[in-house]
């Protein structure tokens, strides 16, 4: 093997290693959200939630919008935990999604959600209300 060839693979072994390292001292946390969500053709949700961290508690705005077939109005209450955050303000951002779904009356929910800092949401919950959509939308999170 050339030096040059030799320089890479260790270039990439200390990538590997740092990302490791990175990924290992990360950490996780629970959090409950609200979200009202509400459209014609064009929605928007908002909502409020708690982060709790490392045993300290910090409050949630919650705000985003949608676009495709949304008809309706619902509330959406989910618990959870997020995965892969070093400090509070790594849930912080926006989380992308696309989906169906309907709500008449009662049902649940469950999704994955990433942001761009690698925070991971896994949130399940009861939601109410007469919706229908298939939409893209986008979920904001920031801390109060």
């Amino acid at each position: 093997m050339n030096i040059l060839a030799k320089f890479r693979v260790g270039l990439l072994a200390l990538a590997a290693l740092f990302g490791a390292v990175s990924v290992a001292n990360a950490d996780n946390g629970s959090i409950r959200i609200r979200i009202l969500k509400a459209g014609f053709v064009v929605g928007g949700s908002v909502g409020e939630g708690v982060l709790t961290f490392k045993g300290r508690r910090y409050p949630l705005s919650v705000g985003g919008l949608s676009y495709g077939f949304t008809f309706g109005a619902s509330e959406t209450r989910f618990r959870g935990t997020v995965r892969n955050i070093r400090r509070p303000s790594d849930v912080a951002g926006v989380y992308a999604q696309a989906g169906a779904g309907a709500a008449v009356g009662r049902g649940a929910q469950a999704i994955i959600l990433t942001n761009q800092k690698g925070a991971v949401l896994e949130l399940s919950g009861a939601q109410a209300g007469l919706i229908v959509s298939l939409d893209l939308s986008g979920l904001a999170l920031s801390l109060r």
